[in-house]
């Protein structure tokens, strides 16, 4: 799709299908039993997505030559905002908690509904700051209850995970400038991703392979998910739907991460749950009231 296809509405449905998968990267993380390194699942994975998009191309009749030639702004936000975001969380996971990494770096969603408001036709509307903040305030309540509190020895590791929330809101908001450059590109991206994170492994990691078929199917299920189809359709989500109302909703990803481990047994319900629950669909319905009209 070199443009859009669809109306504002459509796209924003279509970007949020982004967000569903990306609340399964917690289950699919689990079953990969947490023994293949950081940039070598990242390699994997994102060598998983080209492969998706290669797919789609053969399946056409095309080899996605012809999306490479792509303006240089596309390709720096593009390659930027994938490996630069997970090679700052990396980076900050290693050198602070990773509940007060998680809590930084999800401040990306907020971000996104405030910089949204600066881009050309654009504007900001009181209910999604409200409703973005509604949702925070879940999300905060999911991933922050065991936090012990922000220590000032971790101050790197927090710097690095504020990175990352200003990098893929940056990444999201900017790429709106581009919405002209098609989804297919993404694919070329998501391959440049893979082998940058291949060098950084190579360099830093000692490789492990799966040793079990389910870590392979957690693999292949990150690489065809919340790594492959998710980048596609937030692309086609944040460059021609409602960008505020997709950052408010993308707090929905940690309500759907909790919810599939409750549901899989691997953590327990409780009240916590769900006023996380009733904050994050409140906070989704007030910045979605009459979004339709934006």
């Amino acid at each position: 799709m070199t443009s859009s296809s669809h109306s504002p509405l459509q796209a924003t449905l279509i970007g949020s299908i982004s967000i569903f998968l990306w609340g399964t990267l917690a289950l699919l993380t689990t079953l990969t039993e947490g023994r293949i390194p950081p940039f070598q699942l990242m390699a994997m994975t994102f060598t998983l997505a080209f492969l998706l998009m290669n797919l789609n191309w053969w399946r056409r009749g095309q080899l996605g030559l012809k999306y490479l030639r792509q303006p240089k702004l596309a390709w720096i936000l593009g390659v930027g905002g994938y490996f630069g975001y997970h090679f700052c969380y990396f980076a900050a996971m290693s050198r602070a908690p990773a509940v007060e990494v998680s809590l930084l770096a999800y401040l990306w969603p907020l971000l996104i509904v405030l910089f949204a408001g600066l881009l050309p036709g654009e504007k900001s509307r009181k209910r999604h700051l409200v409703g973005a903040l509604l949702a925070l305030y879940g999300c905060w309540l999911l991933i922050g209850s065991d936090s012990d509190g922000f220590n000032a020895e971790y101050l790197d590791g927090y710097l690095l995970a504020l990175c990352c929330a200003l990098i893929w809101s940056g990444y999201s908001v900017l790429s709106r400038l581009v919405k002209q450059v098609t989804t297919d590109a993404v694919g070329w991206f998501c391959g440049v991703t893979a082998l940058l994170a291949l060098i950084c492994h190579l360099l830093w990691e000692t490789t492990v392979w799966p040793d079990s078929p389910t870590q392979w199917i957690g693999i292949v299920g990150l690489g065809i998910g919340p790594v492959g189809i998710a980048f596609f359709t937030w692309d086609y989500g944040i460059k021609h739907g409602n960008l505020q109302l997709l950052g408010v909703m993308a707090y929905s990803a940690p309500l759907i991460s909790a919810v599939l481990l409750v549901v899989a047994g691997l953590a327990t319900p409780g009240w916590g749950l769900f006023i996380a629950c009733l904050a994050i669909v409140c906070g989704s319905l007030i910045a979605g009231w009459r979004a339709q009209s934006n």
